[in-house]
Order: structure tokens, then C-alpha cells, then sequence
């Protein structure tokens, strides 16, 4: 319990685009390999999950067009801000993550970036694209919530 509020109180980056065109299915926490300028950079909150994913070549997992720009106090040896990077997770996790993205419509995306224990992490979500519809349902749904909990408030 003590741990998810630790987790929510060091959020860096959140992917708030991707909970709304994609259903998450399941999600995954993992390392990040990053450069000493790459951890500055996200530590100060400059890091962007939009349109990001994540695929799996040669038995390793790799995030793609996540984009943390250059730091600014950085020198020659700045890092580049769209390279892929490397997710750190063990064997079995990549298998079966594999084994989900194979099924036909499903993919990885990142929805957050997060301290925990003064490490960087990564949460994943295999997430399959909503449909127009979908979203609209969502929508309506929210909006009934919405006033259900202002009629529960007026009493």
C-alpha cells in the first residue's frame, strides 16, 4: 500500500494519451537503460511519452520514440533525444509480453515513467486501439459518473 503512494507521489512523465485512444489490458513495470544526462533530464521533468511503444527484437525489449530532450547543462557528451532504449526485464517477462503483442491488435505502450528506490521504471501496458465508439462510450460513462457523484453530493 505504502509503496503505490510512493509510486504516485514520483510520477516524471505520464502517458495520458494513451488511456484515452487505447484499452490497457494488462500492465508491466520495467527498468530503463539510460545516460547520466538521459536521468537529469527526466528527473527535471522534461520527458515526453506521446507516441511512444515499445518492440521486441532479438529477445530484448526496446522503447521507441520516447523523447527526452537534451539536457540543458549538458556538454559535448549530451545524449541523442529520440534513440531507442533498452527495457531492463527478466526472460520470462519478455516471453510471455511477446506472446500478447503477437495476438493480432495488441501492442505495448508506456503509460508512465516513475522513481522507485531512486531508480527510474517504466510502467508498460499491452493495449489494444478503442474504436471511435469505444470512445465515445467512454465518454458517456464518465459524464453519468460525473453526475451521479454531483446528485450524491447535493443531498
Amino acid at each position: 500500500m505504502a509503496e503505490s503512494n510512493d509510486k504516485r507521489s514520483s510520477v516524471l512523465a505520464s502517458n495520458r494519451k494513451a488511456r484515452r485512444d487505447y484499452v490497457v489490458l494488462d500492465r508491466l513495470e520495467a527498468g530503463i537503460q539510460l545516460v547520466g544526462t538521459e536521468v537529469k533530464s527526466v528527473r527535471g521533468g522534461h520527458a515526453s511519452l506521446v507516441g511512444g511503444y515499445a518492440s521486441i527484437e532479438n529477445g530484448e525489449v526496446w522503447l521507441q520514440s520516447l523523447n527526452i530532450p537534451a539536457y540543458e547543462h549538458g556538454n559535448r557528451f549530451n545524449h541523442d533525444p529520440a534513440r531507442p532504449r533498452r527495457l531492463l526485464l527478466h526472460r520470462r517477462e519478455i516471453r510471455r509480453l511477446a506472446a500478447q503483442v503477437d495476438q493480432k491488435g495488441f501492442t505495448v505502450i508506456p503509460l508512465s515513467l516513475y522513481l522507485k528506490r531512486g531508480r527510474i521504471k517504466v510502467e508498460l501496458g499491452v493495449c489494444r486501439g478503442k474504436r471511435h465508439e469505444d470512445k465515445r462510450e467512454t465518454l458517456k460513462q464518465r459524464t453519468a459518473d460525473r453526475e451521479a457523484a454531483r446528485a450524491m453530493a447535493g443531498r
